[in-house]
């Protein structure tokens, strides 16, 4: 017994493991909290925040259990090919996380300690940037405007002229007729100059003579349910 004890603390010392563990959990605890920072969309999960931690630190652990022995290293994959995650995540973004956190833990374990800093500093600069800046959002359209119109050309051309108006792009998305046709439903895609242009585009619309059922549902790009 205390041969092999022996034998594990050659391998690598206990100041050293005591030391990789730290620098994974603060590592990976800077990326969760970037994660929080940056987070867009109403699923928030707070599981996937601490998952990412515990990741991290789970991976350091099997690098320094594995160290340079490569029977291990073949050992320990074919036990994990055992388990299956079956947890879905909805963002990408979140894999991305979550696969930075388990890199850190990586670099952690293999005590290449510049390595994991140098890449979660320059991981989180990115993601706070890209979450600060329009880059990659590609919005056609501002919203998505229905209402309800009787059949007749007169109230059609005022609508058309209103949206010509106050609008700088519009696209007819469905049409159909209601209420045994005495009512046609509209739904346009509708691209506003300003924000709060669609204030004043509600505004001109509800003066028509028969307008009902007006909404406007505003689209924001990059947002999930």
């Amino acid at each position: 017994m205390q041969t092999l004890l022996n034998y594990g603390f050659e391998q690598i010392e206990w100041q050293i493991a005591l030391l990789s563990f730290l620098m994974a959990l603060s590592l990976s605890s800077l990326i969760a909290l970037v994660y929080e920072r940056t987070f867009q969309g109403l699923s928030y999960s707070r599981s996937l925040v601490q998952s990412m931690i515990l990741g991290s630190l789970i991976s350091c652990m099997l690098m320094i259990a594995i160290g340079d022995n490569i029977a291990r290293g073949i050992g320990i994959v074919g036990s994990l090919a055992i388990i299956r995650f079956r947890t879905n995540l909805r963002d990408p973004r979140d894999l991305v996380f979550l696969f930075a956190s388990l890199g850190v833990g990586v670099a952690s374990g293999v005590q290449s300690y510049v390595t994991g800093i140098t890449g979660a500093v320059i991981f989180c600069l990115a993601a706070l940037a890209l979450a600060s800046s329009p880059f990659g959002t590609r919005r056609k359209h501002d919203g998505l405007l229905r209402f309800q119109v009787p059949p007749d050309p007169a109230t059609t051309n005022k609508v058309a002229e209103i949206l010509q108006k106050h609008t700088k792009r519009f696209v007819l998305v469905t049409m159909r007729d209601v209420a045994q046709g005495q009512v046609v439903e509209y739904a346009y895609q509708v691209k506003l100059s300003a924000p709060d242009d669609n204030r004043i585009l509600l505004s001109a619309l509800e003066l028509v003579d028969g307008m009902r059922g007006l909404t406007y549902t505003n689209q924001e790009a990059g947002i999930e349910l």
